[in-house]
C-alpha cells in the first residue's frame, strides 16, 4: 500500500482560511461542518522595565489542519461497524455512510477533532484527502487553493524525502506518537512544542 500524506509550511502560512474555505465549498459543507480548520494560536507576556515602561512578547502562528490518515488511526480502531477505514491503495481514512450508524465514537476518540457527524444525514463525515481526485492524479482541493502554497500533497515517503528537516507536529496539536499522523510540518521560529501551555487557541469557536 501506498501511504499520502500532507506536509504543511507553519512559516508560510498566514492564515487567511482559504484552503478551509476551498474544501467546504468542493465538499458542499454546511456551517457547522469543516473538514479543514486553520487554528490561530497565540500567547506573549509583557514585562515591566526600568522608568515605567512596559516591553511584550507577544506571538501568533496558524495550523491549517485536516484529518492526519494516522498509521494508527484511533477513529478505525474504535469504529464499532468497521464504516472508518483506511483505502488500502492509499492509505487514505475515509467514512463509508452505508456502515456508519452516526455513534460518534470516532469523533470522541480523534485527537486532532476531525471527524463530525452530521445529523441531518445520519452519519460521521471527515476530510477524505479527496480520494476521487487522488485517484485522477490530482492533488486535494486545499493544495491547489493556498494562495501562498502552504500545503502539499504526495506519498509520505517522497514528502520526508522532500522536507527532511520537518517535524510531526507542534502546539495546538497533540504528542504525533498517539496515533502516528501522516503529516510534516515546517515549523515557524515562534512554534511551539505539541502539548505547550504558554499559548491558547485563540478562535475556538471556529474550530470546535
Amino acid at each position: 500500500m501506498v501511504q499520502y500524506g500532507f506536509f504543511f509550511d507553519n512559516a508560510r502560512c498566514t492564515g487567511c482560511k482559504t484552503c478551509m474555505m476551498a474544501c467546504k465549498d468542493y465538499n458542499d459543507l454546511n456551517l457547522e461542518i469543516a473538514f479543514r480548520k486553520v487554528y490561530d494560536y497565540e500567547g506573549g507576556t509583557w514585562k515591566e522595565e526600568a522608568g515605567g515602561t512596559y516591553s511584550c512578547d507577544s506571538w501568533v502562528y496558524h495550523v491549517s489542519l485536516s484529518c492526519q490518515h494516522c498509521e494508527n488511526p484511533a477513529c478505525v480502531a474504535n469504529c464499532p461497524t468497521t464504516a472508518m477505514h483506511k483505502d488500502k491503495e492509499t492509505g487514505l481514512v475515509s467514512v463509508d455512510a452505508t456502515k456508519c450508524i452516526g455513534c460518534g465514537y470516532c469523533a470522541m476518540v480523534c485527537p486532532y477533532n476531525a471527524p463530525k457527524v452530521d445529523r441531518k444525514v445520519g452519519h460521521s463525515m471527515k476530510c477524505h484527502g479527496c480520494l476521487e481526485r487522488v485517484e485522477q492524479g490530482l492533488k486535494p482541493i486545499c493544495v491547489g487553493a493556498c494562495p501562498l502554497r502552504a500545503i502539499e500533497f504526495d506519498t509520505f515517503d517522497a514528502l520526508k524525502k522532500a522536507h527532511p528537516g520537518a517535524v510531526s507536529g507542534i502546539a495546538p496539536m497533540p504528542d504525533p506518537s498517539i496515533t502516528n499522523p501522516h503529516i510534516l510540518i515546517n515549523p515557524c521560529a515562534a512554534a511551539k512544542e505539541p502539548g505547550d501551555t504558554t499559548g491558547r487557541v485563540s478562535n475556538p469557536k471556529e474550530v470546535g
